[in-house]
């Protein structure tokens, strides 16, 4: 009888334990779901409070715009060309001064020009500005251009100017330079430059192309850009990177011109012009550079000033895509017993649908979170385009739901551009979240097949920490926090 109670004291003690534990358990877990919602109002009335913030400063950037100004303290004088009788699609700006190691400039032009197609030509203008104030050098080279490029200066495709800034915008005239630094030479020549220039184009077209005088050009460059700029003009964006390059490559709507060549100018000369243009970026609300891949321009030598003065980044040698495990899921009705999966394989396989209706998707769900530094995604047949997507896109996902169905947040990579997608992929500065989800989205019903031909990704290795873009990681004094800038106005 003993024993029997001592039995019923012990399962009494354990059912009791069982209990208590089973209680703090859920209390545990309603006590770290009260967090995390606690840590999401506060995340909101955070991200509410740098809206507000954001607002401001791009209130008070926008009143101390003075591109009125900056154009009554610029003249020109045409060396060759004349204007345009229509406005273009697109200025290739090109600003060029005196070298010791020599000019490449004419190269550049020639290089540009060879790489065009007649159609593609109709859609530009090239706009060189000769910087240098030596008179001798001005006439030599505006001679040697209209000698070499009659034909395309007749044809309203090629303009050669020099302009002149007067007074003095920021501490240092930059029309009288006396540089304590070869760098602060080079920094304070180059704002006032890319100021002319960029004033002088602002009326010419629609967008503007920043070319450096010492790239080469690769063919059909032009139809690359048109092409990326049908495909994201409905999109929010400040600048297309179609280079690695410093400033080669660089796309910009001309109306944001003014701003751009007010905010050169309102920085002491000393400070790097390269780091200027990331932090104009960020200032208009683009966290990350939109580069597309891959590089339409390369370099083709330089002088010894400029090779010290501004970072070198190399053409990354991606090597072949490393896709990782991932699991691939979509609402579109395959053909036949295709699966989803087939479009994410490494192989000559695809997932075929019919009658893709606006709305549907395939995710790639990966694993486990990766740090990938590059997407390609192709649809079509090869070369061709035939079954491709004609207007989709494909999103970042993080934050990965349960059970693999997907992700809960997405950000916008890219538009596809002729039905497909090479681009690079960025971090925030300071950012700890990696990618867990890619998803293509279609963005319109098509009546006709669809191929998802493959879904290439490139993931970055371990042990390497240099992800981040050159200029991103360093901000210039005065402008702020970069992620106050929450929405572009």
């Amino acid at each position: 009888m003993t024993l029997w109670k001592y039995s019923l004291l012990a399962v009494s003690f354990i059912s009791l334990s069982c209990f208590l534990w089973d209680t703090t358990n859920k209390h545990l877990e309603y006590s770290v779901s009260l967090q995390e919602e606690k840590k999401k109002i506060l995340q909101q009335l955070d991200r509410e409070q740098i809206s507000s913030e954001s607002k401001k400063h791009l209130e008070t950037f926008k009143e101390m715009q003075r591109p009125s100004q900056v154009r009554q303290l610029t003249s020109y004088k045409v060396l060759a060309g004349a204007l345009p009788q229509e406005k273009k699609l697109l200025t290739v700006g090109i600003s060029s001064a005196q070298h010791p190691q020599g000019s490449a400039l004419l190269h550049t032009l020639q290089s540009l020009f060879q790489a065009s197609s007649e159609p593609e030509l109709d859609c530009i203008v090239v706009l060189v500005h000769l910087s240098d104030p030596d008179p001798a050098w001005l006439h030599q080279m505006a001679a040697n251009i209209s000698g070499l490029f009659r034909a395309r200066i007749e044809a309203q495709q090629l303009l050669v100017i020099h302009g002149h800034l007067s007074g003095s915008l920021v501490p240092g005239d930059l029309g009288h330079i006396n540089a304590s630094s070869p760098c602060e030479a080079v920094y304070s020549r180059q704002k006032a430059d890319y100021a002319l220039l960029m004033t002088f184009a602002v009326s010419l077209s629609e967008y503007f192309l920043m070319v450096e005088d010492h790239v080469f050009c690769a063919p059909k460059f032009v139809s690359t850009v048109y092409w990326a700029l049908a495909a994201w003009k409905e999109r929010p964006w400040v600048t297309l990177e179609f280079s690695s390059l410093s400033f080669s490559g660089k796309v910009f709507h001309s109306r944001d011109l003014p701003r751009l060549t007010t905010f050169l100018l309102l920085f002491p000369k000393d400070t790097p012009t390269h780091l200027l243009l990331s932090e104009f970026r960020l200032l208009l609300a683009q966290r990350v550079p939109i580069r597309l891949s891959p590089s339409v321009f390369y370099p083709a030598g330089n002088s010894a000033s400029e090779d010290t003065c501004f970072p070198k980044e190399k053409e990354v040698a991606f090597g072949e895509p490393d896709n990782p495990v991932a699991n691939v899921l979509t609402d579109m009705s395959p053909v036949w017993d295709v699966l989803p999966q087939y479009a994410y394989v490494l192989n000559e396989e695809g997932y075929i649908t019919l009658d893709a209706l606006r709305g549907n998707y395939l995710v790639v769900i990966m694993e486990k979170p990766q740090k990938v530094i590059r997407i390609e995604v192709l649809t079509g047949v090869d070369q061709e385009g035939q079954y491709r997507l004609q207007q989709g896109q494909v999103e970042l996902g993080y934050s990965p739901l349960a059970h693999s169905t997907g992700c809960a947040r997405y950000t916008l990579l890219g538009p596809l551009v002729q039905g497909n997608l090479n681009q690079r992929v960025f971090y925030e500065e300071g950012t700890v979240e990696q990618l867990s989800c890619i998803r293509l989205l279609v963005l319109a019903s098509q009546d006709s097949w669809l191929l998802i031909r493959q879904i290439r990704v490139w993931t970055q290795p371990e042990e390497e920490e240099s992800w981040r873009h050159p200029g991103d990681s360093a901000g210039i004094v005065g402008l702020g926090n970069p992620a106050y800038m929450a929405g572009r106005k």
